[in-house]
């Protein structure tokens, strides 16, 4: 088959034949970089009823990605294709909301059908196709897109428009009717000149190219072939003998390498083995290669063999296993990336009900992209496949259903925001008419064979990213942007902020001259320094990236420590406003993957023993000491210090064998000298508290001791929930050896301190001090008030801190009745570590929850089946009560969990805590079980086949209904359970 002549080194009118060189311009780069005028067809993007185009971000990029965009822009400017814009639209959201065009696009066997007869072809490629077509006048603002370097529309019908296939087709219906099917059949960008005598062909392609001259149409000379016998179209070989398959569609199938292990055999059956039921005598051909799969069976491949693997290959090749596309039926996409390369079958349901393949595809990946994460690998794999199949696939009237066995990739058409590579792939994708399923690994075979053939194998494969860097959540590493480069991006972004435009235009035009409706809209907001502020809070812009800085900073870093949701929100509120903050926040913490890890599950509180309301900051302190910790710095415990009226909190290192002595000598350093002597001590009933030594010496400094009632903790519940606090700090930033919790200490405290406290309505060092600490530098000098303005704005700060005390006491008793969740077979969740060891050194220092884990089967309603790793040896069926479920955030990819190593030999993992019964039922045997921690209420009957893990509590059951079989004389059936002896 002739070559499109391609080579660039070739002057032009040497890549045209001659007869053709009147139309030289229709192939040339400077004709086309003009602004084509407007016509009938110019493309219209009328949109739904009520809807906008919506607002989009700017994405970072790199300094090479950034030259390559002004280049684009610049060129764009240059030849009128687009323009300046103050649009507040973002097109590349703006197919969601178009009218979709239902032109058809014509049929691939109504097209080859007229080439009966033909001997000489022409094919011609136009250049950029699309962007030959204008936007319909009035329309462009629709097309606006926002860079770093300004705001542009398109005047041309750009890269992604969901009903660009429709528009151009009828355009080049309309331009070609006359000679459709006479002398030309045309596919989008692609026509095809015919000619049954070879005589009239050069007449037949000067022809279309007249009519695309004047159109001001243009072709790439690169992808022409002229004045051909065989040529390329629609998948197809088309030549004067005949119609036949492209051989690139077989090539993967036909250029599989000759197996040289078992493993690649194995590799070769699994994958034709999906088309068996399509192959006559499938068995019977290939029962020489699965007898080399038998274990201990010689390697021998010989002829047998080879023939088996030609014939195989030819089978799944040809019909009735492949098909020809029929664009009137809806495609299936099947793709799956390794390490090195890629695979995929295209396929269509056939009379049959079957999927039949149309396609095979299987490319290696550049050295570049096998250092890509696989969620982007398997992405890639998608783009691939849809890019080779354009001519199928591209304005599809049903959606192409992909499926893929990278559950993440479900969500990524839905995702809020995207990186610069996602962004370049998502403008690829517009043009596609997809959905994205998910499929087990194990039913996607077909192109998981096809990305992993035995030539790919021997390519190096480089170290696997399963996740990439970017997305590691590694908290003692965590570098999170000051305040005042947070400032500066805003100062940035906040005039390219379209819904800003009017706020903006208000201030910067002689407010005081507006009429009296916008300055009373408006009146809030004032600008200074280049921000925008509202009722003295910094308005942040409509930018993704900004506001996960944001939170990065007041929420994942160590000095604000993962709070949750309405302590996240008011850190963040407190200098930074935009509408909608809350929920955005809220979702954010829900979905913090490192939250829901190290976060208890919730359980009811025990009502509060409420103690009385002080009237002071630390005139009553409550004393506790968090023990058995890992040795970190000579240190085994932490004192924690917590003031009742201002809730302010110190956390203090120090040893659980200490004296009375060295604790008193510790409140002298760490509170008495800030602080002073307290009224009152509440405190817990260790031995060392109860020291003679300790109440000497509150005696003396006239401090009455209150010692927690015996049996119930909670009346000191106060410094019990900071505990927990605490705890929960740490265990977001030690180490996995967890001897590093001394240095978290500082942030730890500050972090407690800076955050809002429930009972008061505000934070510890705000309640003390009448002011917030600065978190990291602004880059801004803040005017002080006076000392007597200072004093004044702290009495009434704390005068409502005893407002709020008094109201958060009459809270304390309140209970928490709560239902238990409803889960689903293949539902992530949470499981409760509680009673669960761990191969690491501190349980209070360790994750709350481990997993997630799937849920594979129901047991009961209240009994869940989970897909345990095998590290954690035992039980794995689990009471619903201690599961919580995963919240997934599609964006922010979360890294893959924590290995979960329990102690070998051993059932770790064991929740039942006794079995109460057994039965017979249907001759099976039933057990009454006792879950750890709960109360009678919860238990419940289960098979025994569901208490493998539980082998001890079962084997515990037997033995006492032995024992008591045999004091009572009963029989013994086989399993060593008693079985009553049949009355006479």
């Amino acid at each position: 088959m002739e070559e499109p002549y391609e080579s660039p080194s070739v002057p032009l009118a040497n890549q045209i034949p001659a007869e053709y060189h009147e139309f030289l311009t229709v192939f040339g780069e400077e004709e086309f970089k003009q602004l084509p005028p407007h016509r009938e067809y110019d493309i219209p993007i009328d949109l739904e009823e009520g809807k906008a185009p919506p607002f989009g971000p700017i994405y970072s990029m790199t300094p090479a990605e950034s030259e390559a965009l002004k280049e684009m822009i610049d060129e764009g400017l240059a030849t009128g294709k687009i323009r300046h814009s103050k649009s507040p639209a973002d097109y590349r959201k703006l197919n969601d909301i178009t009218i979709k065009n239902r032109y058809p696009l014509p049929r691939q066997d109504d097209l080859v059908a007229k080439l009966q007869g033909a001997k000489m072809f022409t094919k011609l490629d136009l250049r950029w196709g699309y962007n030959n077509v204008r936007v319909r006048e009035g329309d462009e603002w629709k097309t606006a897109f926002r860079t770093k370097f300004g705001h542009f529309e398109y005047l041309v019908m750009p890269f992604g428009l969901t009903n660009a296939p429709a528009a151009f087709q009828h355009f080049m219906n309309d331009l070609l009717r006359d000679l459709l099917d006479v002398s030309v059949i045309v596919y989008l960008d692609d026509i095809l000149i015919f000619s049954k005598n070879p005589s009239e062909h050069t007449a037949n392609v000067k022809e279309v190219l007249r009519r695309l001259k004047e159109n001001q149409l243009f072709c790439k000379a690169s992808k022409c072939f002229f004045n051909v016998t065989t040529v390329p179209y629609l998948g197809l070989i088309i030549s004067v003998d005949g119609i036949s398959m492209d051989e690139a569609k077989i090539k993967a199938v036909k250029e599989w390498p000759v197996p040289t292990t078992v493993k690649e055999v194995q590799s070769f059956l699994g994958f034709v083995n999906f088309y068996r039921r399509f192959i006559k005598s499938f068995s019977r051909i290939a029962r020489s290669l699965h007898d080399l799969t038998v274990k201990g069976t010689p390697w021998n491949w010989g002829t047998m063999q080879q023939l088996a693997f030609d014939e195989l290959k030819h089978a799944v090749t040809s019909r009735p296993v492949l098909v020809h596309a029929d664009l009137d039926k809806p495609f299936f996409l099947e793709t799956d990336a390794s390490g090195v390369a890629m695979g995929a079958v295209l396929n269509q349901r056939q009379e049959d009900g079957r999927l039949h393949p149309i396609a095979f595809m299987s490319e290696s990946f550049s050295p570049a992209e096998r250092n890509y994460d696989t969620h982007d690998k398997e992405l890639l794999a998608i783009i691939r496949a849809f890019e080779n199949w354009r001519i199928y696939l591209e304005g599809t009237k049903d959606p192409v259903t992909v499926f893929t066995d990278h559950r993440n990739l479900e969500y990524w058409k839905t995702a809020r925001n995207f990186n610069r590579r996602h962004a370049r792939w998502h403008l690829i994708l517009a043009m596609y008419n997809f959905v994205i399923a998910y499929r087990p690994g194990k039913q996607s075979e077909k192109p998981d064979a096809l990305s992993r053939r035995a030539d790919y194998a021997r390519i190096p494969e480089r170290a696997q990213i399963m996740i990439p860097d970017s997305h590691f959540v590694v908290a003692v590493s965590i570098e999170a942007p000051t305040e005042e480069e947070i400032r500066a991006m805003i100062r940035v972004s906040t005039p390219e902020d379209v819904s800003l435009e009017s706020i903006l235009h208000f201030l910067g035009n002689s407010p005081e001259k507006a009429p009296a409706t916008v300055r009373s809209k408006f009146k809030d907001y004032v600008l200074q320094n280049g921000l925008l502020r509202y009722q003295t809070r910094i308005v942040v812009p409509d930018d993704e990236k900004i506001k996960r800085l944001l939170l990065l900073l007041f929420h994942d870093s160590p000095i604000s420590g993962h709070p949750g949701q309405a302590r996240s929100l008011e850190l963040v509120s407190r200098s930074y406003y935009w509408p909608g903050m809350k929920a955005w926040i809220n979702r954010y913490v829900e979905q913090c993957d490192i939250c829901q890890r190290i976060r208890p599950a919730k359980q009811a509180p025990l009502p509060l023993q409420t103690l009385e309301v002080p009237t002071r900051p630390f005139s009553v302190i409550s004393y506790d000491m968090i023990v058995k910790l890992p040795k970190s710095a000579n240190y085994d415990s932490i004192l924690v210090v917590i003031d009742s009226f201002t809730k302010f909190g110190h956390f203090i290192p120090c040893r659980e064998s200490m004296n009375a002595s060295e604790l008193a000598q510790l409140f002298l350093d760490h509170v008495w000298k800030l602080h002073g002597t307290p009224d009152q001590t509440i405190s817990d009933r260790g031995p060392t508290f109860r020291s003679h030594f300790l109440k000497a010496l509150y005696q003396r400094l006239g401090i009455r001791p209150s010692l927690s009632s015996a049996f119930h903790p909670e009346t000191d519940g106060q410094t019990e929930r900071v505990n927990q606090t605490v705890e929960h700090y740490l265990r977001a930033f030690v180490s996995h050896k967890q001897d590093d919790w001394v240095k978290w200490l500082s942030t730890a405290e500050f972090s407690y301190n800076n955050a809002s406290h429930s009972a008061t309505g505000t934070s510890p060092f705000y309640a003390l001090y009448g002011r917030h600490p600065s978190i990291t530098p602004t880059g801004e000098t803040t005017s002080m008030p006076a000392a007597d303005e200072h004093i004044k704005q702290l009495k009434e700060v704390q005068h409502e801190v005893l407002s709020s005390l008094h109201m958060a006491k009459e809270r304390m008793k309140a209970g928490n009745n709560s239902t238990l969740p409803d889960y689903k077979v293949g539902d992530k969740v949470w499981l409760d570590a509680k009673n669960i060891e761990t191969q690491r050194p501190s349980k209070k220092l360790d994750h709350q929850r481990l997993g997630p884990f799937k849920i594979v089967e129901q047991i009961s309603p209240a009994a869940y089946r989970l897909e345990l790793p095998a590290s954690m040896k035992g039980h794995d069926v689990f009471y619903v009560g201690k599961l919580s479920p995963y919240r997934f955030d599609p964006v922010r990819v979360p890294p893959p969990p924590p290995a979960v190593e329990t102690p070998s030999g051993e059932d770790n993992i064991q929740e039942v805590e006794k079995i109460l019964d057994g039965k017979r039922d249907h001759g099976k045997w039933k057990f009454l079980v006792k879950w750890v921690g709960f109360g009678p209420e919860e238990n419940e009957w289960l098979w025994e086949k569901d208490l493998s893990g539980a082998k001890d509590a079962v084997q515990d059951y037997k033995k006492e209904r032995l024992k008591l079989a045999k004091e009572k004389g009963s029989s013994v059936n086989h399993k060593g359970l008693s079985k009553s002896s049949k009355r006479s």
